[in-house]
C-alpha cells in the first residue's frame, strides 16, 4: 500500500514509520520547515525511545520519506492519514479542529483518484462526518471512503503499543453505495501484520470510533484522579497507599496499572481529551459530572503540591534554593504539554524560592515555559547542590539510583519531597533527610 500521512508530529511520525515497518510506502507530510529539514536529515524532533532506529531503518530502505507537498505524497496512495493537531480551543475546552477540516479542504483539492481519508487525529463526535461532507463537497467528481482509527500511543511506549497493540478501534463510514465495503478491504489490508498475531481489531461506525478515544483516556484520567485521592486520605488516616493500590490492583476488574500516586496527570492526552469530552456532553445535552470532577481536582492536586513543598520548607521560600528533580510530565518522554512542573515552579518562583533543575530530555523544551531565572543544571546532583529542599517531579529512573549519602552531602537543608515516591522512606530518614512522599506514612 501506499499512504500519505499528513502531519509529522507525534503521531504522525510514530504512525508513519510503524506502518513502513509493516511494509506500506509511506510519505510524512510536514510543512514545519525546521522539522522537515531535521526529518531529512536524520534527526528525530522528538524524544521516544527506539524512534530514530525504526525511522532510519524504514527511510534507508525506501519505505519512508518525507516533503511538504501534500499532492504529490498523494500520488498512487491508497490512503491519506490526517495526523494534525487538535489542541484545546480557548475559552470553551473544544477541540480546535482548524487543523482537521484544513487538511481535508486539502486532501480534496488534491486527489486525483479515488481515495480512503483516515483521521487518526483526536476528534470529538461528529468530525468524521464533517470531513466526509468537506471532502463529497470539494470534490464530487471523486468517491471519498472515511473513517476513524484513533490513535492509543502512550509516550515512551508508542512503538511496542502500535506493533503489540491492546486493541485498533477503526470506525468507518458505511454511507456509501458498497456500505464501506472498500475502506474495511484496505483497512484490513494495512493492519494485516497485527491480524496475523490476532491482536483485536475492533470496526464500528465512526461516532463510536471517535467517542472510544475520548472514553478510555477520560477513565484513565479518572483512575488516576482516585488513587490520588486515596493517597491524600491514606496521608490522614496512617495508611500506606501503595498497599492500597496493590490491593485494589489485584482485582481483574480494575487491574494495576495508572494506580501511582503523585502531583496529577499532565501530558497531550488527558488534559486536552477530557476537558474536551465535558464539551462534547455539555453540547449533547448529557453532562459527565465525573469527568468534570476529575478535571476540576487534577487541577487543583497541582498548585496544592506547591503549597505542600512550601509547608515541608517551614511555611516560607523567600530566599531559599529548591533542587528539581524531572520537569516532563511523564519518564522517557521530552513533552513539556500540561506537566505538572509547570504550575508548580510557577508557583515556588513567586513564593520567592531559587529554583534549580535538571531534567534528562525536557529542558529545552522547558526554557519557554518556565520563569526567568530558573538555573537549568547538567545533572541531579548539580541540582541538588546546596538546596534546602529537593523536589522529585519526574519518576526517571536515573533519579532512583542516586546515592542518599552524596545527594545528602551536596544539599544544606536535608528536606526531600518526593512526588513520585521512588525512593524507600525508610533509607532516606536512615541518610538523615527529612523525607514525605505521597500517601505512605
Amino acid at each position: 500500500m501506499r499512504i500519505a500521512m499528513v502531519g509529522g508530529g507525534y503521531v504522525g511520525l510514530v504512525s508513519g514509520a510503524c506502518f513502513a515497518e509493516f511494509g506500506a510506502d509511506v510519505t510524512i507530510v510536514e510543512r514545519d520547515l525546521r522539522k522537515l529539514e531535521a526529518l531529512n536529515a536524520g534527526r528525530i524532533p522528538i524524544y521516544e525511545p527506539g524512534l530514530d532506529t525504526l525511522v532510519s531503518s524504514n527511510v534507508d530502505a525506501g519505505r519512508l520519506t518525507f516533503g511538504d507537498d501534500l499532492g504529490a505524497a498523494m500520488t498512487d496512495a491508497d490512503a491519506v492519514f490526517i495526523a494534525v493537531g487538535t489542541p484545546t480551543r480557548r475559552g470553551d475546552g473544544h477541540a480546535d479542529l482548524t487543523y482537521v477540516y484544513a487538511a481535508a479542504g486539502e486532501i480534496a483539492r488534491a486527489a486525483k483518484t479515488d481515495l480512503l481519508v483516515v483521521t487518526k487525529s483526536t476528534v470529538p463526535v461528529g468530525t468524521g462526518r464533517e470531513v466526509a461532507r468537506i471532502l463529497r463537497q470539494t470534490r464530487p467528481d471523486l468517491t471519498f471512503d472515511v473513517a476513524s482509527n484513533p490513535e492509543f500511543l502512550r509516550e515512551g511506549n508508542a512503538i511496542d503499543d502500535f506493533m503489540r497493540p491492546d486493541r485498533v478501534i477503526v470506525g468507518i463510514d458505511r454511507s456509501g453505495p458498497d456500505k464501506g465495503a472498500r475502506a474495511q478491504a484496505l483497512i484490513e489490508q494495512l493492519y494485516r501484520p497485527l491480524m496475523a498475531i490476532q491482536a483485536p481489531i475492533v470496526l464500528t461506525d465512526l461516532e463510536t470510533a471517535e467517542l472510544t478515544k475520548y472514553a478510555a483516556n477520560a477513565f484513565l484520567a479518572m483512575k488516576v484522579t482516585f488513587i490520588n485521592e486515596m493517597a491524600d486520605l491514606c496521608e490522614k488516616v496512617g495508611g500506606n497507599i501503595h498497599d492500597v493500590a496493590r490491593g485494589m490492583g489485584l482485582d481483574q476488574r480494575i487491574g494495576s496499572r495508572f494506580l501511582s500516586p503523585g502531583p496529577g496527570y499532565g501530558g497531550s492526552c488527558f488534559p486536552k481529551d477530557t476537558r474536551a469530552l465535558t464539551a462534547i456532553a455539555q453540547d449533547a445535552g448529557a453532562p459527565t459530572k465525573l469527568v468534570e470532577a476529575t478535571v476540576a481536582i487534577n487541577e487543583a492536586r497541582k498548585t496544592g503540591m506547591a503549597e505542600r513543598i512550601i509547608a515541608q520548607a517551614g511555611g516560607s521560600l523567600e530566599g531559599k534554593t529548591v533542587g528539581i528533580l524531572g520537569l516532563t510530565f511523564k519518564p522517557d518522554t521530552d513533552d513539556m504539554r500540561e506537566a505538572a512542573s509547570l504550575p508548580i515552579l510557577a508557583r515556588l518562583h513567586e513564593a520567592g524560592a531559587v529554583l534549580q533543575v535538571f531534567d534528562p530530555e525536557g529542558m529545552d523544551a522547558a526554557r519557554a515555559l518556565l520563569p526567568e531565572g530558573v538555573r537549568y543544571c547538567e545533572d541531579a546532583l548539580t541540582a541538588s547542590q546546596d538546596a534546602d529542599i529537593v523536589v522529585v517531579l519526574t519518576e526517571w529512573n536515573m533519579f532512583r539510583a542516586l546515592d542518599p549519602a552524596r545527594l545528602r552531602s551536596a544539599m544544606r537543608g536535608n528536606a526531600i519531597a518526593d512526588l513520585r515516591n521512588i525512593w524507600s522512606p525508610d533509607l532516606m530518614r536512615e541518610a538523615g533527610f527529612d523525607y514525605r512522599s505521597i500517601g505512605r506514612p
